[in-house]
């Protein structure tokens, strides 16, 4: 079966924070995961601004027909790393979307490769958009694929934009339910 934590708790908290201090929360566990990061088993491993490393053991449960990673799982582990990376650098009341990617596979990943890093940096940052690259290492560190997006940086309305003295009640709230 699988589970996950209400979506808009997330939302709502992450719309209260500024980027690095929403994934610093993510990674000390104050916030619960999205969706997609906890069914793909991916962890946030550290977060800094402009750069950002993730990690995922690769499973059978990623595999495509041919026995191998599908490129749709590796391909979201790295559009999440660029994301986040994209993320860490905004301010309180800004957002971003991912406008395109494009992703390069190197090699084959399967059960075999260990784990397998994601390392995210931005290489651009202007004040509508934004650009990013990543990095996929295996647990030999050997390079499967790289990656390069381009994300549209926005404002969150008014309406959307938590004020970070609601933050306590919305966690407090997911605590109690977890």
């Amino acid at each position: 079966m699988v589970e996950w934590s209400d979506p808009a708790v997330l939302a709502r908290a992450g719309h209260g924070l500024d980027g690095l201090g929403f994934l610093r929360k993510l990674m000390a566990g104050e916030l619960p995961p999205p969706p997609l990061i906890a069914l793909l088993g991916i962890d946030l491993v550290s977060a800094e601004p402009g750069r950002v490393t993730m990690r995922m053991m690769a499973g059978e449960y990623h595999y495509n027909p041919l026995g191998t990673v599908h490129g749709g799982a590796v391909a979201s582990l790295l559009d999440s790393v660029m994301g986040c990376a994209v993320h860490s650098t905004l301010p309180h009341g800004r957002s971003f979307t991912t406008l395109e990617i494009k992703v390069n596979y190197l090699r084959a990943v399967t059960t075999a490769s260990g784990p397998l890093t994601a390392v995210g940096e931005v290489v651009h940052a202007g004040r509508r958009q934004a650009v990013a690259e990543a990095r996929l290492l295996d647990g030999s560190d050997r390079l499967c694929a790289t990656a390069s997006s381009t994300c549209l940086l926005l404002d969150v309305p008014a309406r959307d934009r938590a004020e970070p003295e609601v933050i306590d009640p919305v966690l407090a709230a997911w605590t109690q339910s977890s």
